[in-house]
Parts: C-alpha cells; sequence; structure tokens
C-alpha cells in the first residue's frame, strides 16, 4: 500500500503509480529467457566486406556527410573508474607494504609509463614532499597508490573513466572525453561541425563541462572543426524501485522507498532526445591514442556508409508500398532485403494473405535501424550477436548478454560458450523514418527483456530491477545488421593495466 508519502516520492522522480507497481510485477514474475535460433557468424547473418566492398561503403558515407545531415557521436560517459583500481584499493588495504600479485608488481614495475605518470608524481611532492620514485626506494608504495585514488591526489578512485589521463602524446596527456572529440571530427562531422553527447552524472557534470571549455578551442584549431558538445544525465524517470527478497517495496531507515539507477538502458531516453540523423554509440573507455586511429576512423566510415545503404533501400521500399503502385515481384525483393540484408524473417511468411503480408512488411521495415561492428570472440566478458524468436514469431538479429540466457538449457549454452563473436559496443544508427519523422525509441523497447539483480543496502538484501539494456532489449525492435571489425578498433580499459597494453602506449 502506498502512503502519501510515497506518492509525492514518485512523483517527484516522474514515475506513476502504475509504473510503480508493474515494477513490482516484474520481481514477482521474473523476465523470460530468450528462446534461440543460433548464434550469428560470418556464415550466418554477419557482414563480412569484402575490399571493394569496404570502398563503396566509406564512399556512401562521405557523401553523405558532404550532404549536410544532423551527425552526433554518442558517448555512455557516466561510469565511476572505482573498478578500474579494484586491484590497487586492496594493496592499499592489506596487510603488506610492498608490491606482491603479479598484477600489483606490473603496476609499480611500470609506473612511468602510465600517461598520468607526470600528474601523479606531481601530487606525490606536494602530498609527500618527495616523488614517486624516492617513495619507491624508500618502499612507500602505499603513499603512492593514494596519492593517485584519495580526493587530496588525483582522485582517480572517484573519477569517471572519461576524466582520467590515458594516453601520452609529446605535449600534453589526454583524456578519453578529448579521444572521442578527435574521434568526432575525424568520422562524425558534417560541413565542419562535430557534435558530441556524453551522458554523465550529476556529481561530475560540472568537471566534465570545465575540461571541455579548457581544451575545446585547442582541438576546434588542431582539426579544423567547430564543436557543438552537450551533455545529459539518466532521467530520475528512469529510476527503478528496490524490493526485499519477498518481493515487497524495500524501505530505507526513514521509511523512503528506495529506488536505484535502471541501468545504461535508461539512456535509450537520453539518444531519443536528439536531434539527428545518424548516431554513433561508442563506450568511452574504449579509444585508442592518435597512431592507431586510421583503423577506428575506416571501420566507423564503413558502418556508417552501410547504414546509409540499407536506410536508402528501406526507405524506397516503404515509399513504393504507400503508392500502392508495386507488383508480386516488388514484394517478394522485400521479403528477401528484410530475410537477407535485415536479418529478420518467418517462416509462415508464405502463408499470409496479401493484405497481411503488406502490414508485416511496412512494420518491419518502417522501424530505426542500426548497423552493429562485433569483433571475433578472444575471451572478454561480455554479450554476442545471436538470431532470436520474438514474440511475434518472427526471428531477428540481437546482441545478448549471459543473463537472458538459460544456463539450464544445454543446447543455449553451447550457442553461447561457442560464439564466434562478440560485441564491442559500436554501433551507428538511423532514428528517423522514410519521411523524415524522428522515431519514438522508448516504443521499440521490448520490457520483457529486463533482468534482476542481487544487492544491498545497509546489511540488507534486496532485489534491484535493471532496465533492457541500451544496446540489448532496448534495441530490441529495431532492424540490426551485424558486420565484422577488426580486433584494433577494440581497445576497452577495465583495469588500469590495461592502460600499459601496446595499443594505449
Amino acid at each position: 500500500m502506498l502512503s502519501e508519502k510515497d506518492l509525492l516520492q514518485i512523483e517527484k522522480k516522474g514515475i506513476t503509480e502504475e509504473q510503480l507497481k508493474n515494477q513490482l510485477k516484474c520481481f514477482e514474475k521474473g523476465f523470460p529467457f530468450l528462446s534461440l535460433q543460433a548464434a550469428a557468424s560470418t556464415s550466418n547473418g554477419i557482414i563480412a566486406p569484402s575490399d571493394d566492398e569496404q570502398e563503396a561503403y566509406a564512399n556512401i558515407w562521405t557523401q553523405y556527410k558532404q550532404e549536410g545531415h544532423h551527425i552526433t557521436k554518442f558517448v555512455p560517459a557516466s561510469g565511476a573508474a572505482s573498478r578500474m583500481f579494484k586491484a590497487i584499493f586492496e594493496f592499499v588495504e592489506a596487510d603488506y607494504d610492498v608490491p606482491t600479485t603479479d598484477f600489483e608488481k606490473k603496476f609499480f614495475n611500470d609506473i612511468e609509463n602510465f600517461a598520468f605518470y607526470q600528474a601523479l608524481d606531481d601530487a606525490c611532492n606536494v602530498l609527500e614532499g618527495k616523488g614517486i620514485q624516492a617513495l619507491m626506494e624508500d618502499g612507500d608504495y602505499k603513499a603512492i597508490a593514494a596519492a593517485m585514488l584519495d580526493a587530496d591526489g588525483l582522485n582517480y578512485g572517484q573519477l569517471p573513466k572519461g576524466l582520467l589521463q590515458f594516453h601520452s602524446y609529446d605535449d600534453c596527456a589526454r583524456t578519453p572525453l578529448e579521444e572521442h572529440l578527435v574521434e568526432a571530427a575525424l568520422y562524425a562531422s558534417s560541413q565542419g561541425e562535430a557534435e558530441v553527447h556524453f551522458t554523465v552524472s550529476t556529481e561530475h557534470r560540472q568537471l566534465f563541462e570545465e575540461l571541455v571549455a579548457e581544451k575545446l578551442a585547442d582541438y576546434e584549431k588542431q582539426y579544423g572543426v567547430h564543436y557543438n558538445v552537450s551533455f545529459s544525465e539518466q532521467k530520475p524517470s528512469t529510476d527503478t524501485v528496490a524490493a526485499n527478497m519477498d518481493n515487497t517495496l524495500f524501505r530505507t531507515d526513514d521509511g523512503n522507498l528506495l529506488f536505484r539507477p535502471g541501468g545504461h538502458g535508461a539512456l535509450i531516453e537520453n539518444l531519443n532526445d536528439l536531434n539527428s540523423d545518424v548516431v554513433f554509440v561508442k563506450n568511452i573507455d574504449n579509444v585508442v591514442p592518435d597512431r592507431l586511429k586510421e583503423d577506428t576512423t575506416k571501420w566507423k566510415q564503413i558502418l556508417a556508409g552501410i547504414l546509409i545503404d540499407a536506410q536508402l533501400q528501406t526507405f524506397a521500399y516503404l515509399r513504393l508500398l504507400d503508392s500502392g503502385d508495386y507488383n508480386h515481384d516488388d514484394i517478394e525483393n522485400m521479403i528477401r532485403f528484410l530475410r537477407h540484408t535485415l536479418c529478420t524473417d518467418r517462416t509462415d511468411i508464405k502463408d499470409m494473405e496479401d493484405a497481411e503480408l503488406v502490414c508485416y512488411l511496412r512494420e518491419k521495415l518502417n522501424r530505426p535501424i542500426r548497423v552493429c561492428g562485433v569483433v571475433k570472440n578472444v575471451g572478454e566478458p561480455g554479450g554476442g550477436p545471436f538470431l532470436a524468436f520474438n514474440p511475434d514469431g518472427s526471428v531477428s538479429m540481437q546482441i545478448l548478454e549471459s543473463s537472458q540466457i538459460d544456463t539450464n538449457n544445454p543446447e543455449y549454452m553451447k550457442m553461447f560458450t561457442e560464439g564466434t563473436h562478440f560485441n564491442p559496443v559500436d554501433l551507428v544508427c538511423g532514428i528517423r523514418d522514410y519521411k523524415g519523422n524522428k522515431f519514438d525509441l522508448p516504443k521499440y523497447v521490448d520490457p520483457a527483456t529486463g533482468f534482476i539483480s542481487y544487492k544491498s543496502k545497509s546489511g540488507r538484501e534486496l532485489k534491484a530491477l535493471e532496465l533492457p539494456g541500451l544496446w540489448n532489449g532496448a534495441m530490441s525492435n529495431w532492424n540490426t545488421i551485424m558486420v565484422e571489425v577488426p580486433l584494433t578498433t577494440f581497445n576497452p580499459v577495465k583495469t588500469v593495466n590495461d592502460l600499459l597494453r601496446d595499443q594505449h602506449q
């Protein structure tokens, strides 16, 4: 039973009573696993364009940019870097004082190779009266770690990844935010304009804005573009209520309902607010220094060209359906396009009446479209591309996480463990329809693809509700094309020592 206080709390967040009740029902019923047809591969749904095709698609994108379309680079950047430094936090709390684990030894042995070395050395001098090398000679390794992690030093233990110094250059050290600005100029600018949108946390927004204000003019001069940089935060209306283990509302010690961020799936609302024709989506930590940007730039252009090529054909078919001036061969061509290019099919399509078939084609063609780069699976944790069944009986390409797959189904687990490709979050999205209107993206979310996780608050266990992920269930009802891209385009930073890999040096 909701009290007046509860109703005021949810109203302030922009959540309705009905939404709250639906969230509680999710805890009670759980979420169904997806039914799978097969793991996608280059012989089953994933495109591996030839050299000639790569050049043709890149040219399509070049032409599109010259026509003055609205292009945005969308970067989820709210994640804190604390997990990057988990092993260093543990070292600070350990009952030994010198590097002992392989991770710790690697960190301190190669510490001069971090882009933030000079900043950390300066912090050590301020806090300890001596630099990194002197502290290591004294065996005071924990003072160095504390200067990196703590608020009176670099505060890297609490800052978001986007604000850390990742890469060294002759005259500076760059953050991921800056590397994304450079990328935008290289492949996502149109007629001298480069638009970049970062989703950030409320507590760090000012720091992002200050860094942009400090650096933007230099990058505009260096790359000959005018930047339009904007920020947004996850909307409070996308928070989800926590539940007790018996599926009743979890209340804090002061009697309030406990709400938690709904995960990156909440960002579909932020994406929906963009007034763009084409949007690139890429995680904040997947960046490389300039010497390795050529592959990234090339393949972003190829992915975007594939999007525009498919979009133009989709729009042509929809206009043909509108005209009513089509024949049997036209319908067959649409079915083939839907099946082979957009990887969407139904086994009973041949049994449909003409009117039903046209409605089906119109519904499936007139949807947002995304082209996803996927890399060969090299054991990174995360989801991958699958052909999955939809509630209407159709099969389409999806990016699935392990939580969406029935681990008790040996056939599905075989598909998942033997999948040839991995999702690096490398998307190019078309979010306008064939009439130039923006799609209402929340309408294309599959609400049945969320999941429940288990957390604790003040020592009490609770259930947390995760919204359908941004590139999983939140885009479940989009048209999806998967393209194999080289591993050189995927360089995430999950731990601080990842910055010591060659691709970040």
